[in-house]
């Protein structure tokens, strides 16, 4: 009897796809998971969605790359408009504590940073989590995900207040269905 086998590249393809956590979706619950935050402390991402309208889980592969901080900038940038809005930001990449604690000093960001160096994070918000973070965020409202951009970087904080004033400008509720005056004639039945 022939064994089948398949190609290495093939291989290793199917299985990496099979150890990756599934991308998070529109409407999912929002992970809940403690991590470390820039001071070497807990931080309970739990506890954040419970005190806030949103939380704002972004996500950057390295501290002090330009492509990161110019996302980190660009948020630092808005974050009295976020906050106005409700938002809560929350940066996360595998640095060490040490690392995010330089990073978030040398560009004063107001908010703080996650030092995932478990993956933990990551891995809960479905990201590969082979060495460092995918570029990406999350906007968390009630426990869940209504927002995710990828590869965004100095536009991603105007992406996400063109959202939230597009989620504000929407009816909260669904609106009564119409009423037919006293004296309308019942529809017609479709035709078959």
């Amino acid at each position: 009897m022939k064994r089948l086998l398949l190609p290495a590249t093939l291989f290793l393809a199917l299985t990496g796809a099979l150890l990756r956590a599934a991308p998070l979706q529109l409407g999912a619950a929002a992970p809940v998971v403690t991590a470390t935050d820039e001071t070497g402390k807990p931080f309970d991402l739990a506890a954040v969605y419970q005190g806030s309208k949103y939380t704002l889980v972004y996500f950057y592969p390295k501290a002090f790359t330009s492509g990161c901080t110019t996302q980190g900038c660009a948020l630092r940038d808005s974050y009295d408009e976020l906050t106005k809005k409700g938002v809560t930001v929350i940066g996360v990449s595998a640095d060490d504590a040490d690392t995010q604690k330089k990073f978030k000093e040398e560009y004063k960001f107001p908010f703080s940073l996650i030092a995932d160096t478990d993956k933990k994070v990551m891995k809960a918000f479905g990201q590969a989590g082979l060495n460092m973070a995918s570029r990406e965020a999350y906007l968390i409202k009630d426990g869940k995900v209504v927002y995710h951009d990828t590869n965004q970087t100095g536009s991603q904080a105007q992406n996400i207040l063109n959202f939230l004033s597009r989620e504000s400008a929407a009816p909260a509720t669904a609106p009564a269905p119409a009423t037919k005056p006293a004296d309308a004639k019942p529809a017609a039945p479709a035709a078959k």
